[in-house]
């Protein structure tokens, strides 16, 4: 992984209280990190799916930073760890890159001859247990403002079992589970979205039924920034590994639901660490490997040693 260098600029812009996203520049001055880590207080009328929402981060993500603390009623005062330091997919950085044990969406858009180049993110609801968001590559094939939804008949089949009969066709509006804004990908053989929601208070669950699902304030601008045939790439990479400042950082996500039967290991992670070192050489502290592991926070860690550190001991 060639490192590349990035620094956080917050986009400063809230929509109906909520941070609408952030966006990162990219340089070539090395590091696979961006955005930094913060805390905030919670308030007594608080739950974590409103501190997410407030701070532009999903359901699971701020719960796996947060092991111990109620979601529901985490309390006046407590701390709220925001894990808004993340490093990057190990994919390529062009167009729309989604790593589902994230539960998060990262969009690279095309950079003209006087523009750094920047990248946006946005927290995701994917696919649940049977109805598996697919992976690969496709594209952006088509853009849908007020988009009607056709629930195909698998799922009103699943509606129906439970009492919930949907019609063929439900028109654009308040109960249309899509929300306002609709990007269809050109996946064979399925409908599979990147749109809005009604229900925002599920973005960052593994709860839909393959599309990818982002809050109204998120798509809006989404949409507004991606073109029809901008590339798709989605990953499942519940490890990714990273550079920053010549120390090498690990971020561990819990697997998906699908993947717990045979979930990745830490001799899986082991095996990546040793690849990224391989030609550097840099000592790994692999007792920090194996909590990073342990733990799953989806939080940054560094593994290796400090380099200015090593030199000062020399």
């Amino acid at each position: 992984m060639r490192p590349i260098n990035v620094l956080l600029v917050l986009a400063g812009l809230l929509v109906a209280g909520h941070v609408a996203a952030e966006s990162y520049v990219l340089s070539a001055e090395g590091g696979d990190l961006i955005g930094e880590p913060r805390v905030t207080e919670a308030r007594h009328e608080d739950t974590l799916i409103d501190i997410a929402r407030e701070h532009g981060l999903g359901y699971e993500e701020i719960l796996n930073a947060n092991p111990g603390v109620d979601p529901w009623l985490p309390g006046e005062g407590v701390p709220i760890e925001l894990p808004k330091r993340r490093l990057l997919p190990m994919a390529p950085r062009q167009g729309i890159v989604i790593n589902l044990p994230e539960h998060r969406l990262y969009y690279f858009p095309r950079a003209g001859k006087e523009e750094q180049p920047v990248v946006w993110s946005y927290p995701i609801s994917i696919g649940k247990m049977d109805w598996n968001t697919p992976l690969g590559s496709t594209r952006i094939v088509q853009k849908v403002r007020n988009p009607p939804w056709y629930p195909p008949k698998s799922v009103r089949d699943e509606h129906a079992k439970r009492g919930d009969f949907l019609p063929a066709m439900v028109p654009a509006g308040p109960d249309n589970p899509l929300g306002l804004f609709a990007m269809r990908l050109g996946i064979p053989g399925g409908a599979y979205l990147i749109h809005g929601t009604n229900r925002p208070a599920g973005v960052g669950m593994q709860v839909t039924h393959g599309c990818m699902r982002l809050y109204p304030e998120d798509i809006e601008e989404l949409f507004g920034l991606v073109a029809v045939n901008t590339p798709v790439n989605i990953v499942n990479q519940p490890f990714k590994l990273g550079w920053q400042d010549g120390r090498l950082w690990v971020e561990v996500h819990p697997p998906l639901k699908e993947d717990v039967v045979e979930p990745p290991t830490l001799t899986d992670l082991s095996r990546l660490v040793v690849e990224a070192t391989r030609e550097s050489l840099t000592p790994v502290d692999w007792n920090a490997v194996q909590r990073a592991f342990a733990a799953a926070r989806g939080v940054p860690v560094a593994v290796s040693l400090d380099p200015q550190r090593m030199v000062n001991s020399e």
